[in-house]
């Protein structure tokens, strides 16, 4: 997961608009949680979402991979982050929102972990609390066999990464090739990326079994989909349908 790539993270998502996400997320979660003040992102990565949400909320980010979170604190300076896994992390306070954003959810692989990284947000959340978690592909949805290949192409720095998708048991699985050329060189490295293909019912029933009303909007932010979980005395949209232009 990202152990050599890091450093190029930003520069390999360049297409994604965070701002616009984010925005589109607080236009969310004000019709939800009008009163929600606090919001803590897991695996937060380079803080891009934090950077616009920290306008609308007190932010903390979390996420596992430390040159990541490097980033992310240069990024946001004034932003509390922490190192630590999705699965089982414990922090002192609780939160009015929890995010877990772009599928980062699928890097906990098993159902085992989805459950327990589930129940480890919940139970960060106030009594009142929104849990919105962005999937990874359901095994319906995955596509085994497909070649893709992405490019960033700025004046210092060129990067092409390819891979196969395959599959194992639930997981995907991607063996990336990245060429990464700078003023310095060309180089050459590969990452082996492996995410779980998680059910529309495993999904629901980990927010179920973690004490929270679930509902699910097929489009989300970017396309795969949102699960928006609730806690507490919160009204539960149903169904739930998130249109991202309602932010412009």
């Amino acid at each position: 997961m990202f152990t050599k790539s890091a450093a190029f993270y930003d520069a390999l998502y360049h297409f994604k608009d965070y701002e616009a996400a984010s925005k589109q997320l607080h236009d969310l979660l004000s019709r939800v949680h009008s009163r929600a003040k606090s919001l803590l992102d897991v695996a937060c990565g380079t803080g891009m979402h934090l950077a616009t949400l920290q306008r609308f909320y007190q932010v903390e980010g979390l996420d596992l991979n430390p040159d990541l979170l490097e980033m992310a604190r240069q990024r946001c300076p004034d932003v509390p982050f922490h190192q630590a896994d999705m699965i089982d992390f414990q922090l002192d306070g609780t939160f009015d929102v929890i995010t877990c954003l772009f599928s980062s959810i699928g890097y906990v692989r098993t159902l085992e972990n989805l459950r327990r990284a589930v129940s480890s947000m919940a139970s960060h959340l106030n009594d009142d609390g929104v849990l919105v978690i962005e999937p990874w592909f359901t095994p319906e949805q995955y596509w085994v066999g497909h070649l893709a290949v992405n490019h960033a192409d700025t004046p210092d720095l060129k990067i092409t990464w390819m891979y196969l998708s395959e599959k194992e048991e639930n997981r995907s699985i991607f063996d990336i090739h990245y060429l990464v050329g700078t003023p310095e060189g060309v180089t050459h490295f590969t990452e082996r990326h492996e995410m779980g293909l998680f059910t529309d019912a495993e999904y629901r029933d980990a927010f179920e079994r973690s004490g929270l009303r679930v509902a699910y909007d097929r489009e989300g932010l970017f396309g795969r989909g949102m699960y928006l979980g609730v806690k507490g005395d919160l009204e539960l949209p149903q169904p739930f349908v998130f249109r991202p232009d309602s932010a412009a």
